[in-house]
């Protein structure tokens, strides 16, 4: 009896690793082609190839993000019914689809369709995935190691995609778009190694003692679920009814916007405020970033050990505080000694927070439903990327240049503060 329970256990395990390592290629394979198109290739394909005007371009990429972050609670609540699987090839296959579009024609219509469908399709990516991260990392608690490694996925994915791109393009865009478009045939094929559907045990909607009961659980385990969806409850509804039955501190939900609301900020200006403010060469800015970015990536795997160690309060808090030290220097200073400084600990305030976020959510997420809440998460999360560009630009106009690295940076100190006030109610919180 020992033996077969060892080689279930062993069995377990190859599969929960194979598994892992499909999820990693899907976010690096789909990250690298979005990167390469939207930093990099359909700027200069619409814009210079096709003369279309600044507007056009902006409502393609307004439609991507839009599609992207809108769907993902729905993509998460259908990937739990129709299984990982069929739910991933779908949205694959759309990328795959608007890919072909963008390479085939030429028409400003037909550009903001795909990326719209680029949009849509990428909304089950990030649920499904953190989903089944949060199943894998359930058994043996290492949440803080698997979220680094799957950050160092999709960081290198998006950093190397426009770099890439970059490279290839040149005059001709032919033999980018067929790289693209390989890329992505490869994500069809890694996806449809998935896990299929599988069944879902008879779930009964708790009574209000029964809700409150299951909210106290193991701090090192994902809580109980304490609502399903009825027969005929509107899907609004059940959201409602789903977030409100889980014993999340009420302030997490801010943090989640502002977490992502603090990068999105500075995205649109950030090399404007390189190139015109601070006076450097767009190569100087490259290496700027790729210094930022290798600290963050070699930071990953041991701030995550770490964390799965002695918990994320440690790793959240002093990531906050650097990166807003950082925001605040970067946004004060001309000296390069001084910059590189700021930026090298920008990067390595990166590496602290995004393992120590995503083990933290990870152990709020219900043991069934994962998907609905991963995707209401992403959602909330996403939405400061959405925001973000907007007020940058009003910032940038109305105030100064270095406005909107104040504002990121105060984002920075809010969730320092939400961070301990939640920890300081809840001290369960990991």
């Amino acid at each position: 009896m020992s033996s077969i329970r060892y080689n279930a256990t062993a069995k377990t395990g190859r599969n929960n690793r194979l598994l892992f390592v499909y999820l990693w290629l899907l976010i690096f394979f789909v990250e690298f082609v979005k990167g390469g198109l939207l930093v990099t290739l359909l700027p200069l394909y619409m814009g210079h190839r096709l003369g279309l005007p600044a507007f056009a371009i902006g409502i393609a990429f307004a439609s991507q993000y839009i599609g992207d972050n809108a769907l993902r609670s729905p993509a998460g609540w259908m990937a739990e019914r129709l299984g990982f699987r069929l739910t991933m090839t779908l949205g694959m296959l759309l990328i795959l689809t608007a890919v072909i579009v963008m390479s085939t024609v030429q028409h400003p219509g037909w550009l903001i369709v795909a990326c719209a469908t680029m949009g849509i399709g990428s909304a089950p990516l990030w649920p499904c995935v953190m989903s089944k991260i949060t199943d894998i990392s359930s058994e043996t608690g290492n949440y803080g190691t698997h979220m680094g490694i799957i950050e160092i996925a999709s960081l290198g994915g998006a950093g190397l995609g426009p770099v890439v791109m970059n490279w290839l393009s040149g005059d001709s865009y032919t033999f980018s778009f067929g790289m693209l478009l390989l890329c992505m045939i490869v994500v069809v094929v890694v996806a449809l190694f998935l896990p299929g559907r599988t069944k879902r045990g008879q779930s009964i909607v708790p009574t209000n003692a029964d809700s409150t009961q299951s909210n106290h659980t193991d701090d090192d385990a994902p809580i109980a679920p304490t609502y399903v969806r009825k027969p005929g409850e509107s899907r609004l509804h059940y959201y409602v009814q789903l977030m409100r039955s889980l014993n999340i501190h009420p302030l997490l939900y801010p943090a989640l916007f502002m977490q992502s609301f603090a990068l999105g900020v500075l995205t649109p200006i950030i090399t404007l405020y390189v190139v015109s403010e601070l006076g450097l060469t767009p190569a100087y800015f490259n290496a700027l970033l790729i210094g930022g970015g290798a600290v963050t990536v070699l930071g990953l795997i041991p701030a995550g050990r770490l964390i799965d160690r002695v918990g994320s309060k440690l790793f959240l808090r002093s990531g906050f505080l650097l990166a807003a030290t950082a925001l605040l220097g970067l946004a004060s200073t001309h000296a390069l000694p001084w910059i590189w400084v700021f930026v090298l600990c920008a990067g390595f305030s990166y590496a602290m927070i995004l393992p120590a976020w995503n083990s933290l959510l990870a152990n709020l997420v219900p043991a069934e439903e994962k998907g609905a809440v991963w995707g209401l998460f992403l959602t909330l999360q996403g939405s400061g990327l959405v925001l973000g560009p907007i007020v940058s630009g009003k910032l940038w106009d109305d105030i100064s240049p270095q406005a909107p690295f104040y504002v990121s940076a105060t984002a920075m100190i809010l969730l320092f503060m939400i961070h301990w006030m939640m920890v300081r109610q809840r001290p369960d919180i990991r």
